[in-house]
C-alpha cells in the first residue's frame, strides 16, 4: 500500500506565563492507504494535539508533514490552498458532533457541499445516501435535538465523509455514548474503512474499538512507545 500520510519530527509546545510546556517532542508516523489506526494513551499527553497537527488546524513548532506521494511539506502551502487541502482531502469528526441545531439531519450533512460549491440537488442527493449509509435514512428531516445521542454522531460522521475525504481524522468519537451506540459507531467505522476505502486515523480511549483497527499506537509524554 502507498503512504496517505507521513509525519517527521513532530514538535509542539505551548507557554504559560513565558514558561514552555512541551507537548509533542520529536512524533514519527506513516499512515498507509486503506489503514485504520488508533492512538491510544492517557489524557494530556498529546493525543489530540498530533491529531489537530495532522488535519492542519494548528501548527507544529517544528517538525514536517506529507501527504500521498507529495514530497512538499503541507504547511508550506498558502493559506488559501491550506484550507482547499482541509475541505478537499480531510473529513473531521469529534468527540461531541458540532451539529447545527437549527437544520435536519439532512441538511446537516449537505452543508460542507453547500460550501464547497455543489448544486442543492447535488449535495442532496450524497447526503440522502450517506445518510442511509449511517442507518438513518428514517430520520432525515428530524433536528440534532430530536435524535439520540448515537444518532448524532452518526449524522456527524456522514456529514464528515460527504465530500469524500480521503483521510478521517477522529478524536474519541465514542467517548460520550452507551455500549450499543459505541458498537454502532465501531462498525460503520469499518465499513467506511472497507466498503468507502476510507483511511482513518482515530484517537480513543475505547479498547474494544481497537480491536477493529490495524494498528495501535500508544503515546507517552509527547511520543509513541509502541
Amino acid at each position: 500500500m502507498n503512504e496517505i500520510l507521513k509525519a517527521e519530527f513532530i514538535y509542539k509546545s505551548f507557554f504559560k506565563n513565558s514558561e514552555e510546556v512541551p507537548v509533542l517532542r520529536g512524533v514519527d508516523l506513516t499512515l498507509k492507504e486503506g489503514e485504520m489506526v488508533a492512538i491510544t494513551g492517557a489524557s494530556g499527553v498529546g493525543k489530540s494535539t498530533l491529531l489537530h497537527i495532522l488535519g492542519t488546524l494548528e501548527l507544529p513548532t517544528s517538525g514536517k508533514v506529507y501527504f500521498g506521494p507529495s514530497k512538499e511539506d503541507i504547511f508550506g502551502y498558502s493559506e488559501k490552498d491550506l484550507a482547499k487541502f482541509r475541505n478537499e482531502i480531510l473529513g473531521f469528526v469529534f468527540q461531541f458532533h458540532y451539529l447545527l441545531p437549527e437544520f435536519s439531519a439532512l441538511e446537516n450533512v449537505m452543508m460542507p457541499a453547500l460550501i464547497a460549491g455543489w448544486s442543492s440537488q447535488k449535495a442532496s442527493e450524497k447526503a440522502q445516501e450517506l445518510l442511509a449509509f449511517v442507518g438513518l435514512e428514517h430520520r432525515m428531516v428530524h433536528c440534532p435535538a430530536e435524535l439520540s445521542g448515537g444518532e448524532q454522531q452518526r449524522v456527524a460522521i456522514a456529514r464528515s465523509v460527504v465530500l469524500q475525504p480521503k483521510l478521517l481524522l477522529a478524536d474519541e468519537l465514542t467517548g460520550n455514548l452507551d455500549s450499543a451506540n459505541r458498537a454502532l459507531v465501531m462498525d460503520l467505522l469499518v465499513k467506511l474503512n472497507e466498503k468507502l476505502g476510507v483511511s482513518i486515523l482515530l484517537i480513543t480511549h475505547d479498547l474494544k474499538l481497537t480491536e477493529k483497527t490495524h494498528r495501535t499506537l500508544l503515546m507517552k509524554d509527547g511520543v509513541f512507545v509502541s
